[in-house]
């Protein structure tokens, strides 16, 4: 529901403004507007102008901003794993992180940047260690001797294998020996041996040929081969241990001051949020003044609060809504705890505005009835149901998982109820298993019944519709709309009435009454709704139409149902059959979660929110303190 809105104006002598801003941030309802426009009289508007900060304040600011930078930098630094909490009261051990602040930012810059090199160095030689590994099983055969030259190369290509082994026979005479390996990331490796005289000019002949030795960082430089090797895999392990000392030294440090800095960022944020909303306040010569929006059901609590603390030197007054505050109140959503989870549907749209309804109720109340009337099957729902007890239990923490397992788990009760009036469990299975009959009707065979029905349904739901539309029209004082609305309800219950009574569910003698009245009604259609009536009118038949989708893919659904459980006994074989019914009603089961969900969704979005809800309301944002321990836990989480 949308909750209620009152204009405020709170006014009070000067050096008691940043207390009451305090006081304001601490209760966390009041929404600070920055221009006066619509809260002051005509009359006074030249008497208010925008408040002038003191030499004071802006020092003040400049300081938290240059201190919450610093605090900042820190913070970025640590292991967020690793941050402890702290009991210390933020704002009396602020000249301790002020004073501390800069020493402990420059050190933990220099294990910044001692980390990102190690790290950047280990990159670098990580990059060979694929092929390292590869050339140390190549040197494991060789016979290490001081005349002995090993040359290592990395091949790109694998024609260029061939071009290799005649280089190595011929250019040193036999004298050399090619040993290869397949690295783990595919890469041909190779290792040459040769005699040391023989060296030097094989490298020439590679350099030549475009296959020059593997290269490997400078620092191993002018080492044999296999020295390289070695020392590569040294100073990989020196790395790691090097970064892992840092890492150490910067989580004890977070345990030890992490939780401090928390403290004093929250207090730095919130005393610059309160200096920087003073841009928002106007003064007179002697006054401030703060305008805004609150719940009106908070206002006493703000009352009694101001006056408890400033002994009444501070007033505040509700200010009356004026028909051009509608286009401007700011919209806050507050649901009772069954319809809360529905929110995730209507924050899919955008907020609504002030003079519209909070679409969330309307969903919580017929969005089930439509998901069980749609999949209708007891067994289906149940399963539905285990899954989302389950989805509840696995993941408690997660707000978005919870609020749908929450519907699903409202909607597989639907589903399971209305299984029972349709007598479906697992399609047919029920009644074969334990004589489930049909409480009221059984789909598959009433058809038409179920047409019927579903059409009900959607012509109360697309009424409903224009009746809220109707109650809106007359809250923004358009007479013209609301007549419209009106009429447009009229016809459609007319029309209703004719088709009943054509089909014969109703006596044939009132259709003539019917028409007459829908004739009648023609005239007021065009004098309210203009010229686009008529098309408005069958837009809104078709809306009512579309709720014969509710029997069709409910038909599709308990037919699929009862395939798998005819296919499941033409196999002859238990085992056999249990499977194929099983896949089979998997398929059903998601298809019963995916159909049902985008069907009811649509039936609200298009056929019924179009006849009332009005979107572009501007949403309400309290001044309100920052909060540690929520932050702390994100902060930590992310």
């Amino acid at each position: 529901m949308i909750v209620r809105m009152a204009k405020i104006e709170i006014a009070g002598p000067k050096e008691l403004l940043l207390d009451v801003l305090a006081l304001v941030q601490e209760l966390g309802l009041f929404q600070v507007e920055p221009e006066p426009g619509g809260f002051v009289e005509a009359g006074v508007e030249a008497k208010v102008r925008p408040l002038v900060p003191d030499e004071q304040l802006v020092a003040e600011r400049l300081f938290l901003e240059n201190l919450g930078s610093g605090i900042a930098g820190v913070l970025a630094a640590l292991p967020r794993s690793a941050v402890g909490t702290s009991p210390l009261d933020p704002q009396a051990a602020l000249a301790v992180v002020a004073a501390a602040v800069g020493g402990h930012g420059a050190w933990c810059r220099e294990q910044e940047e001692r980390l990102a090199a190690l790290r950047r160095e280990r990159d670098e030689l990580q990059r060979h260690a694929v092929i390292v590994e590869a050339l140390d099983r190549l040197l494991a055969g060789v016979s290490p001797g001081e005349g002995v030259d090993c040359i290592g190369l990395v091949l790109r290509e694998p024609a260029a294998l061939e071009r290799l082994r005649w280089l190595v026979a011929n250019g040193t005479e036999g004298a050399s020996e090619l040993l290869t390996a397949v690295a783990a990331d595919g890469t041909t490796v190779c290792l040459i041996v040769t005699v040391r005289e023989r060296g030097a000019r094989l490298r020439e002949l590679l350099g030549a040929e475009q296959l020059p030795e593997l290269e490997l960082p400078a620092a191993f430089a002018g080492l044999p081969f296999p020295e390289r090797i070695r020392r590569l895999r040294g100073r990989l392990a020196e790395a790691a241990a090097e970064m892992a000392a840092i890492e150490g030294a910067l989580a004890d440090f977070a345990r030890t001051w992490g939780g401090a800095y928390l403290r004093a960022r929250e207090w730095v944020e919130n005393r610059l949020s309160l200096l920087r909303l003073t841009a928002r306040v106007h003064e007179t010569l002697m006054c401030f003044v703060v305008h805004g929006w609150m719940p009106a059901a908070g206002v006493p609590g703000l009352e009694g609060e101001l006056a408890a603390r400033f002994g009444g030197r501070v007033v505040l007054e509700e200010k009356a809504l004026r028909e051009q505050d509608l286009q401007r109140i700011p919209v806050a959503l507050k649901n009772p705890p069954y319809f809360r989870p529905f929110e995730l549907f209507s924050r899919m749209l955008p907020l609504p505005r002030y003079t519209s309804y909070d679409p969330t109720p309307f969903i919580g109340v017929f969005f089930p009835l439509f998901f069980g009337m749609i999949l209708g099957d007891a067994g289906h729902g149940t399963v539905l149901l285990l899954a989302s007890l389950a989805a509840l239990r696995l993941w408690p923490g997660r707000p978005v998982v919870r609020d749908g397992a929450r519907i699903l788990l409202v909607s597989s009760l639907s589903a399971i109820v209305f299984g029972f009036v349709y007598g479906e469990f697992f399609g047919e299975l029920g009644e074969t298993l334990f004589g489930l009959r049909p409480l009221i009707v059984e789909r598959r065979t009433a058809i038409v019944s179920m047409l019927w029905f579903s059409l009900a349904v959607g012509t109360v739901h697309v009424i409903l519709g224009l009746f809220l539309g109707f109650l809106s029209a007359v809250r923004r004082h358009t007479g013209k709309e609301a007549l419209f609305r009106l009429t447009t309800i009229a016809a459609i219950l007319c029309l209703a009435l004719l088709a009943v009574s054509l089909f014969h569910l109703f006596p044939r003698n009132l259709a003539r009454p019917a028409v007459v009245a829908l004739v009648a009604l023609v005239p007021l259609l065009l004098a309210t709704g203009g010229f686009i009536a008529p098309l408005e009118f069958l837009r809104t038949v078709g809306n009512i139409l579309s709720y014969a989708r509710i029997m069709a893919i409910g038909l599709a659904s308990v037919l699929l149902a009862s395939m798998a459980n005819t296919l499941a006994g033409m196999t002859g074989d238990i085992v056999t059959g249990i499977i194929v019914a099983g896949l089979l009603h998997t398929v059903n089961l998601v298809l019963g979660v995916f159909s049902p969900t985008i069907q009811s969704l649509r039936l609200h979005y298009v056929e019924f929110f179009s006849k009332f809800l009005e979107h572009g309301g501007r949403e309400f944002a309290p001044f309100k303190k920052s909060r540690t321990d929520r932050e702390e836990e994100s902060w930590k989480r992310h």
